[in-house]
């Protein structure tokens, strides 16, 4: 991970190289390339995936997400000519990879790019898949928006649409994949309508919990019925059913009253697929707490689920912190509080940021009369945080002082949801590009007492 945009107290900061080094080491753990070399093997003409082998005529491989080119890297890399070829969508330039196509789609909002990938991909599979195949399928997180064909009487435009509401209403991921699967032709298990044959998916994980019905839609996992009706009241919860395209609200309407969502392909394609979780934010955490163990701090994973507003996450994270430094209570220090999951924002203002520099944000301001020194990062695995073009932020303990002294009101930007602005201005932005994975987002914490400070130094 190579971090840019760090500079003054955030770079200074003796406890901040530490603090990247665990983030590091969580996202190591994640390289979406050795996940997958780790899973598959061959043997002559058979391919081992996990304890399940095939003896298939042909491989394919498709995918979408962030994740999905390292992961193809490593297809690549294991099975080589036997690979027949296949279609593979992420967020980068159009590429070839051995026999594969890369293409690129669009994210976070499905646009064109993402419309015409998806149907080269379907394409893909009814020119050259057949019954006695096996074909891959890598599903990592950002795979939602990166493929996608609406269903018949939507249209691009207003899916995008609705999208773009859900994302600034601070629904949640289940929230927001449960609208994509009801107006998706490919969510919900719908991709399955298109495959044959026996079909295994390596799937990285960037929701709480792993969930494969979740991350990236579920394509390979059927939906029960009732998802239009489900999707209906999730619009209607968060109070942007007015709001929504009248293609999309009636084309719900009418899904739902018709209860018409039915699997056509039956129990016989849903017995030839596998779903196999390969990486995930808990795999991560583990990996970071064991580095920060090594470093001599007491190492605590506080949880994987992390969620909910951003803002109200920060005190709840705050009030552990201060009971934890000032009372010993539940944790001791020198102390590493290690967290992932992914927060949501509820856009207000017209700034820019994202849920992992607001959350840092909120907790700079609960954080601002802790005596003695602390680091915390926030950061998204993927590199992406929200509209801007950081990853995440760092946060110190003489951060909010110092931003108050340079006539800047931390409160002010945090209720425009402005964070990345403070945060650049003051050199605490972390900039690192797309990583190339995605297991949601990491928290880092770090506190060592005075007297070991002044030591370390």
């Amino acid at each position: 991970m190579l971090v840019r945009g760090i500079r003054g107290l955030c770079k200074d900061h003796p406890l901040v190289a530490e603090a990247l080094e665990i983030v590091k080491e969580g996202l190591f753990e994640a390289d979406p390339y050795l996940a997958v070399k780790k899973r598959i093997r061959v043997h002559n003409k058979t391919v081992y995936i996990d304890s399940y082998s095939f003896t298939p005529e042909k491989i394919h491989v498709i995918g979408f997400g962030k994740a999905s080119y390292r992961m193809l890297k490593g297809i690549v890399d294991v099975l080589g000519d036997k690979l027949h070829g296949g279609v593979v969508i992420h967020n980068g330039e159009p590429a070839r990879t051995g026999k594969v196509e890369v293409l690129r789609g669009d994210h976070p909002i499905p646009g064109n790019n993402t419309l015409s990938a998806s149907r080269a991909l379907l394409s893909y599979i009814e020119s050259n898949v057949s019954e006695n195949d096996l074909t891959i399928v890598l599903i990592s997180g950002g795979g939602s928006a990166m493929f996608e064909v609406p269903e018949e009487g939507v249209t691009l435009e207003s899916l995008s649409e609705v999208t773009r509401l859900l994302l600034g209403s601070g629904s949640d991921i289940y929230e927001i994949n449960t609208v994509r699967k009801a107006l998706s032709k490919v969510k919900g298990g719908k991709l399955l309508r298109y495959l044959r044959g026996n079909i295994v998916s390596l799937i990285i994980s960037d929701v709480a919990g792993d969930d494969p019905s979740v991350i990236a839609s579920g394509p390979t996992v059927p939906e029960e019925k009732g998802i239009a009706c489900r999707a209906i009241g999730v619009l209607k919860r968060r109070r942007i059913w007015d709001e929504a395209p009248s293609d999309v609200r009636n084309y719900l309407t009418k899904s739902c009253d018709e209860a018409r969502f039915e699997f056509v392909h039956g129990n016989e394609v849903i017995k030839k697929i596998v779903n196999i979780v390969i990486a995930s934010n808990y795999g991560s955490l583990r990996r970071m707490k064991d580095k920060a163990g090594s470093l001599r701090y007491n190492s605590i994973i506080l949880t994987p689920y992390m969620a909910g507003e951003a803002r109200e996450v920060a005190k709840m994270l705050a009030a552990l912190i201060k009971s934890s430094v000032q009372l010993e209570e539940p944790f001791q220090p020198p102390l590493a509080l290690i967290a992932g999951g992914e927060t949501t924002v509820t856009v207000r203002g017209k700034g820019i940021g994202g849920r992992n520099q607001e959350l840092c944000l909120a907790l700079l301001h609960e954080l601002r009369n802790l005596r003695g020194k602390y680091v915390a990062v926030c950061i998204g695995s993927d590199g992406i945080d929200g509209n801007s073009p950081a990853a995440g932020s760092i946060i110190t303990n003489d951060l909010y002082a110092y931003a108050v002294s340079q006539g800047l009101d931390p409160e002010e930007y945090l209720e425009n949801n402005d964070s990345y602005t403070l945060f650049e201005k003051l050199g605490c932005a972390i900039i690192t590009g797309p990583t190339g994975t995605n297991v949601n987002d990491f928290f880092v914490f770090l506190y060592k007492e005075k007297q070991q400070y002044n030591e370390m130094k």
